[in-house]
């Protein structure tokens, strides 16, 4: 049986939002499409997507926003852009970045530009970490809050420091914002406060928000224009974006709406955690609705025991595991979406004493 085969025989999962299928997606968007009589955009030009474009560069407080049909191509490319205006090709990169990660070297490879890692793996990167660097840079870009190290996100004051600097220096500052309605809610800061000081902000349409794909890239009118140009000559321009933007736009601002209610669930869970020694949870305070649990035995060994948990309890405890930097332990993540929302307290509290149980015996 495959893992997706498992989790789909499981009663409760707990990271997550609820996964509609395919037929109840299309189903809602259809619905979704009668009621506020869309149609489809044509190479981006249509009322749908250009207002939606308009809705996020006003939440976040810039001039333009505009789609892009994945993540990986948005941000190369606006990281591309801002060298060419500043007038170096060195970016400043955190060792976690998606671009090191997960995107196999395109920066490199397609010539975009060159990147310089900075700061602890295990930390977000400090204004101090930025100065060091004696190279004149072209842009930085900071992950807020960064996935690959539990969701950690800078300190307010260090971020403002860190904006200062950079535009005192006249280095582009870009946000991986992927999840930044998340760190919203953890900040307590509206997206338009955070976003304030950044040069090029990118979200995500189906991260938190549980779209079918896609992405914004927001910035200056100038800069938006010169982004649309080079999606187009990296095969971006895509004839109709409409069932990406319909499918973000109808639960776009209940998603908004309840991140406040995942972060305030997060912290519920981390008062939980504590009680369990096997289930160490990173970073030690919540600093988004995400984290990562470090488990005190090896990736196979986690697998094992969330396989046995999901059949034998039907519940479904995490995705995938990573092995941790000691021998014999492994890394999990846990997003706290809806399906953690509707567990009642009781019956997750047994679920961790179960697990932290299957971990310690």
């Amino acid at each position: 049986m495959t893992d997706a085969e498992l989790r789909q025989q499981c009663h409760i999962v707990l990271p997550g939002h609820r996964q509609p299928t395919p037929a109840q997606m299309f189903a809602a968007m259809a619905a979704w499409c009668e009621t506020h009589d869309v149609a489809h955009d044509t190479y981006g030009d249509g009322a749908l997507i250009e207002q939606f474009e308009r809705k996020v560069a006003d939440l976040l407080g810039f001039e333009a926003a505009t789609f892009c049909i994945t993540g990986t191509m948005t941000q190369v490319t606006a990281l591309r852009i801002a060298c060419a205006e500043r007038g170096s090709r060195l970016v400043a990169l955190h060792p976690t970045a998606h671009i090191f990660r997960h995107e196999r070297g395109n920066h490199q490879l397609l010539d975009h530009f060159q990147a310089l890692q900075i700061g602890d793996p295990f930390r977000p990167w400090t204004l101090d970490e930025l100065k060091a660097v004696p190279d004149k840079l072209g842009a930085a870009a900071m992950e807020i809050p960064m996935r690959e190290i539990g969701g950690q996100r800078p300190d307010w004051d260090e971020l403002a420091a860190i904006k200062a600097h950079c535009r005192e220096q006249s280095i582009h500052l870009h946000m991986d914002g992927a999840r930044l309605w998340e760190a919203a809610a953890a900040y307590g800061r509206t997206p338009q406060e955070i976003s304030a000081g950044f040069d090029s902000v990118y979200v995500s349409l189906y991260k938190g928000i549980g779209g079918l794909g896609g992405a914004m890239l927001a910035g200056s009118r100038a800069f938006v224009a010169k982004a649309q140009e080079w999606f187009r000559r990296q095969g971006g321009n895509v004839i109709h974006r409409s069932p990406y933007v319909v499918a973000a736009a109808m639960q776009f601002d209940a998603r908004l709406a309840a991140m406040p209610d995942y972060f305030r669930r997060t912290e519920w869970l981390y008062e939980e955690l504590r009680k369990h020694s096997a289930l160490v949870p990173n970073p030690a305070r919540p600093q988004a609705n995400m984290l990562h649990l470090h488990l005190p035995v090896g990736r196979e060994r986690a697998m094992a025991i969330r396989n046995q948990i999901a059949e034998q309890h039907g519940v479904w405890l995490f995705g995938r595991a990573s092995h941790g930097v000691l021998a014999q332990h492994s890394v999990v993540e846990l997003y706290v979406g809806d399906n953690l929302m509707s567990v009642p307290d009781q019956r997750l509290r047994e679920i961790l004493a179960l697990w932290n149980a299957a971990l310690t015996n």
